[in-house]
This record gives structure tokens, C-alpha cells and sequence, in this order.
């Protein structure tokens, strides 16, 4: 194999661990998927229902957490001071309060496997079989 060859290789490889990425999960006995509008609906507070028509009780990241912008860049298009804002009008208008908010992907995972009804995202190395991915941006 030439070096040109290994290089590539070894370039795929770790940018493939680097790049893990931000997943939805449910829990395993919850929706089995989601799509992007109906997860950036429930996280806006436009949709607060399953598919399968239960409330849903959606889970988010603690500010400052890399993991939350990564998601809220990809799925709702909004910055954490655009989201400060819009949750800020609702509460104010009286029309919405934002989701709640845990400290770890470990208390998201958590929460999401002991509730039904429950969905938050996590990077995905941190996925285990306690819950299950719902979308994947």
C-alpha cells in the first residue's frame, strides 16, 4: 500500500470517530421513528404529541452544552441566544414553556429509558441499549 493510500485511510478512520454526531432517542417501547419536522416542532413547543398521539415529555441538554447547539444547528436552525429568546416570549406571552433541561446526556438517557413517552437527544457515542435512535440527522 503506498503512503498517499495510508493516509486517506487513517484520515477516514478518525474522522469517522471524531465526527459521532448528535442523535434523537426514544425509549424501546416509544415511537419508533421521528422525523425532523415533527422533532423540531415537539422541541419548539409547536407539537407536544407522539405520532402514536400520547404527550410527549421532551427532554433537552443544559445551556452551554456543545451537544445542545450541535442539535438545535441541525434540527430547529436556532442559536441558544435565538432559543433564550423564543422561550422567552412564550413563557412571557403565556403561550409555551420550554423543555426541561438535564445536566448530562447520562440523565437524558436515563430519563428517556424510564419514560414511555420521553425523547432527548445525545451524542451518539453514548448510546447503549437502553433506549433507541428516532432520527438521525
Amino acid at each position: 500500500m503506498n503512503l498517499l493510500a495510508k493516509v486517506v485511510l487513517t484520515t477516514a478512520l478518525f474522522s469517522g470517530v471524531a465526527q459521532a454526531g448528535v442523535v434523537v432517542i426514544g425509549n424501546p417501547n416509544g415511537p419508533d421513528a421521528l422525523s425532523k419536522s415533527q422533532v423540531s416542532k415537539l422541541y419548539l413547543g409547536k407539537s407536544k404529541k407522539l405520532p402514536n398521539g400520547s404527550k410527549a415529555s421532551v427532554l433537552e441538554q443544559a445551556k452551554g452544552n456543545a451537544v445542545r447547539d450541535e442539535f438545535h444547528g441541525a434540527i430547529t436552525g436556532k442559536s441558544d441566544a435565538q432559543l433564550q429568546a423564543y422561550w422567552s416570549r412564550l413563557v412571557f406571552t403565556g403561550k409555551g414553556k420550554p423543555p426541561k433541561a438535564l445536566g448530562s446526556s447520562a440523565s437524558v438517557k436515563n430519563s428517556v429509558a424510564s419514560n414511555i413517552n420521553a425523547i432527548g437527544y445525545i451524542d451518539e457515542a453514548d448510546l447503549d441499549a437502553s433506549v433507541k435512535v428516532v432520527f438521525k440527522p
